[in-house]
């Protein structure tokens, strides 16, 4: 961990800033006081034990500036203790990874000395904020100053002031140093190379890293298929119906991919250290809300809600909701419908060079309105949600994802169903493929990596202009660093990122056989979003939070099920295709019987290969056996030494 920036302590400690708590302006000097004497305290006294200070403004002109502002960081001791509490992995002399203990410090690899440097700054970050997190209520009835703030026994400080607004925020620093270098690394040389996925995990944590192995290693695997797909494109170009061969490549692709990815990322997993490290207890998130109670498995009090009337108002309202707006989706696509018809009656009557551009239009339009609904829809479904008061981050996770994947899916691909099996046109299918998929990749792109940067660049150019008049070339201030990062936009997640992801997956295996430059499109804009997002998350940004992850969770399950309808599909244009039909001439039935059977038994494989191929490679398998055997072995002298003490 870097320590170019120091500050001192209240007792005159010097510590490194890692993380900044920011507190509403006009916050009660008591509620102040109180929460940094709980940040202080020894562990035994219920505090987190860790070195705040107050951050002293540096020269703002007439600008106002928020006194609130606090740096916290912690002695190295006090961080591999943390590192203990959270149950990090670190690499052991033998070369396993191991659960780290402070009593069994000097026996893993990288810890030299007093340990400086045994952790990256990210783990540090994330040690604290963990600490930061489990700050619990003591005696005290209410957060000092605002009577109305009710605090009991066991409840989150952190997110108590979190959920009333005193605290405005909370966020880890960035390290300028590691920072260019991995910009350097990263986006800056363009070059054809893997990305730096250990520097990544090391600076943002293994859930984004996790996020950005995952896109490079679909780009690569729609390698193949754009190599096929770039001839088939130009010998095939006029000849819609010779797609069997391509559909085949399909289904075969879309299953192999997904299964080699899970041994992937269990490697990675495993030498990151989370691929067995165990769940942390989940407590309950800052939006959730009831009747106060005590909870069955701690023994603390937190407040409780009948599961009974989260399922009505779920059953009741968010299904009907999202039915609904299934329906205003049709609605659109049948208005789409009728302006393609208006457009080829146009073209039909008088055909000239524009009414050839006026072909495209109505796709452009819809394309533009699929990602504004979606887009409208994914704020009314985190509203949603919420309301539905899920007790758990995870769970609230699941029901989100389940709700925005149900109508992206049907948004985006409905229309491209009814043109393949209603109206069985493949010249309307690639030509309504070819255009939402290019017009959705600019509009995405516009949106992620544009319009942020620009944001950015305009709130803080008065910053810059400033900072170079009074600084020059000279490092920059801990206050000025401070400022800037905290006036940056917060990065929420990965979640719009494997959305996208998701939605050109389904574009590439449902129906990439009738436009075959599709895969060449998506590998081009994987290309594209990887420095894109690169650059988002290093400039435009604030740091987030490093996310210990062994896997991309309920991710993989959405791409698998995508994968089994794309089997349902390819197979479906299979038996649409002149070559198959030429085969059951007379007998319609037996065709369809043919494709069912044939579909059913591609299915079959498809779940047998799932179980064929291991998702963890043979030789973690043996590692991971063999620390669970030396686990309990060490377990059975203990009891052995304890009963000969006894």
């Amino acid at each position: 961990m870097q320590k170019s920036l120091s500050v001192y302590d209240s007792d005159g400690s010097t510590f490194a800033p890692l993380v900044v708590i920011e507190l509403a302006l006009e916050t009660k000097e008591e509620a102040i006081a109180w929460l940094l004497n709980r940040v202080r305290d020894k562990q035994q006294y219920g505090g987190a034990e860790l070195l705040v200070e107050q951050l002293t403004p540096g020269a703002q002109g007439t600008e106002k500036v928020n006194p609130n502002v606090y740096v916290v960081g912690a002695s190295w001791q006090r961080l591999l203790y943390g590192a203990e509490d959270v149950g990090l992995f670190k690499e052991f002399n033998d070369g396993s990874m191991r659960g780290f203990t402070y009593a069994n410090k000097h026996n893993f690899k990288e810890f030299q000395g007093d340990g400086d440097g045994f952790l990256s700054m990210a783990e540090c970050q994330y040690i604290i904020k963990h600490e930061l997190d489990n700050l619990r209520a003591k005696d005290e009835a209410h957060v000092p100053g605002y009577p109305k703030m009710k605090l009991y026994p066991g409840k989150s400080v952190i997110r108590r002031m979190q959920s009333k607004g005193i605290l405005v925020q909370v966020f880890p620093l960035h390290e300028k140093e590691e920072l260019k270098r991995l910009s350097f690394s990263w986006y800056k040389n363009i070059k054809l190379s893997f990305q730096p996925l250990d520097d990544i995990r090391h600076y943002f944590g293994e859930g984004m890293a996790l996020y950005f192995g995952f896109l490079e290693y679909f780009t690569l695997a729609l390698i193949p298929m754009a190599l096929i797909g770039i001839p088939y494109y130009l010998f095939d170009w006029e000849d819609y119906d010779k797609f069997t061969v391509f559909a085949g490549f399909n289904l075969v692709w879309c299953t192999v991919i997904l299964e080699l990815w899970k041994r992937l990322s269990a490697s990675l997993a495993y030498g990151w250290g989370t691929l067995s490290r165990k769940k942390a207890f989940e407590e309950p998130r800052p939006g959730f809300h009831g009747v106060l109670g005590v909870n069955p498995v701690t023994g603390r009090a937190e407040p409780l809600y009948s599961n009974a009337k989260r399922q009505l108002r779920i059953y009741l309202v968010s299904i009907p909701f999202v039915l609904l707006c299934l329906y205003l989706s049709l609605y659109v696509m049948m208005i789409y419908f009728d302006m393609e018809g208006w457009a080829l009656m146009i073209h039909d009557e008088e055909p000239t060079f524009w009414t050839g551009v006026l072909l495209f239009i109505p796709s452009i339009i819809y394309a533009v309105v699929i990602e504004i609904m979606n887009l409208i829809y994914r704020y009314a479904a985190e509203f949603l949600t919420g309301w539905e008061n899920h007790r758990l981050k995870s769970t609230f996770q699941n029901h989100l994802v389940l709700k925005v994947l149900v109508f992206n899916f049907f948004n985006c691909f409905a229309s491209l169903f009814y043109i393949a099996f209603v109206m069985q046109d493949m010249v309307l299918l690639r030509q309504s493929l070819a255009t939402l998929l290019i017009t959705s990749q600019i509009l995405n792109q516009i949106m992620e990596a544009f319009l942020p940067y620009w944001l950015q660049r305009r709130r803080n150019k008065k910053a810059h202009k400033r900072m170079i008049k009074t600084m020059g070339d000279k490092e920059l201030p801990l206050s000025e660093q401070v400022k800037l990062e905290a006036d940056m936009s917060t990065y929420l997640g990965t979640f719009d990122d494997y959305l996208e992801l998701f939605l050109l997956f389904g574009y590439v295996s449902l129906f990439s056989c009738v436009y075959p430059l599709a895969a060449v499109l998506v590998v081009l804009n994987n290309v594209t979003e990887v420095y894109s997002d690169a650059f988002k998350m290093c400039t435009v940004f604030k740091r987030p939070f490093s996310e210990p992850a062994a896997n991309i969770g309920v991710w993989q399950l959405a791409f698998e099920a995508m994968s089994v309808i794309a089997v349902v599909t390819n197979c479906a244009l299979i038996g649409m295709s002149p070559q198959v039909k030429s085969y059951f001439p007379e007998s319609e039935t037996q065709l369809i019987l043919w494709v069912v059977g044939f579909e059913h038994f591609l299915l079959a494989s498809k779940f047998i290969l799932t179980f064929v191929i291991p998702d963890v490679p043979k030789h973690i398998q043996i590692k991971l056996s063999r620390l669970e055997f030396e686990s309990l072995e060490a377990l059975k002298k203990r009891k052995v030494v304890h009963a000969a003490a006894n």
